[in-house]
């Protein structure tokens, strides 16, 4: 007996995808790793089955009350990233600190400045930011915070993030004009910032942004745990603090490390400059 006919709501579902048509997975060969990878695989099913909100692209702000008071924020967060930007030349691309990165970004375009990566703070960034990081205190789950900087003409090429126990935010910090030329993708949903303003949505679909404009675009990048029923949700809990131990997140953290102390150090020596 043949199967029954997809209603017209099943053909026109999204879906999440286990990897990008052209872009080549991490080369991890530990066995370590692998078998984590494997778990992992495991764990994004159980996601899917067990989202206590569903598992839309993009969701409706309002299901995320705590958004609408981020937004109240942004005058404060502004002012501070205004203050980052002063030295924006020497702020780290994203694959200089996770090299993995590479397999969508290898250009100067796509910069960062982290508060939070993988649940490790980042001291100093954050004293320089501090009513960006009480903003970000107001997020249950919160995993990863940071500036996320894309210069003229930066194109971040469809992929999907590396795991579905995550849901993304992005407010808008800086975003220029014209608007048809600087947006973002989410499955096949077209989203554009606006100053001020949050969008939440799953990185685990296929995605890719843009900045087609000649300034620079900036808005605050967090990640946060998704929402799940039990089981998906202790599982969930268990790899996210068992992450920290694998190698692309230890060589990333250690890369920030070193970036910071050059960072921070050359300010310090501005700092100490005797004055003419």
């Amino acid at each position: 007996m043949s199967a029954p006919a997809p209603t017209a709501t099943e053909r026109d579902a999204p879906e999440q995808t286990f990897g990008t048509t052209g872009i080549a997975p991490m080369d991890r060969p530990s066995a370590v790793t692998r078998f984590f990878m494997g778990v992992v695989a495991w764990a994004e099913s159980l996601n899917l089955k067990y989202a206590k909100l569903g598992n839309p692209p993009v969701y409706d702000n309002a299901t995320f009350p705590w958004a609408a008071e981020i937004e109240k924020d942004y005058p404060a967060i502004r002012a501070e990233l205004e203050k980052v930007l002063l030295r924006q030349s020497e702020l780290p691309t994203f694959q200089d600190i996770s090299t993995d990165v590479k397999t969508i970004s290898t250009d100067s375009r796509w910069k960062t400045f982290f508060l939070l990566g993988f649940g490790v703070k980042s001291e100093q960034n954050i004293k320089a930011c501090p009513n960006t990081w009480a903003a970000v205190q107001k997020i249950p789950g919160l995993t990863t915070a940071m500036f996320s900087i894309f210069e003229p003409g930066k194109h971040l090429p469809a992929h999907r993030g590396p795991y579905n126990g995550v849901l993304r935010l992005h407010v808008g910090l800086i975003v220029p004009e014209p608007q048809d030329q600087l947006a973002i993708r989410v499955d096949n949903q077209i989203c554009h910032w606006q100053e001020g303003k949050a969008l939440i949505f799953d990185d685990a679909y296929e995605h890719e942004a843009w900045n087609h404009t000649d300034k620079t675009r900036v808005v605050l990048f967090v990640d946060f745990v998704k929402p799940l029923k039990f089981p998906a949700r202790i599982v969930n809990w268990a790899l996210m603090n068992l992450a920290i131990f694998t190698p692309f997140i230890r060589e990333g953290l250690d890369n920030h490390k070193e970036w910071e102390k050059k960072f921070y150090a050359e300010a310090e020596a501005l700092r100490n400059r005797p004055k003419a």
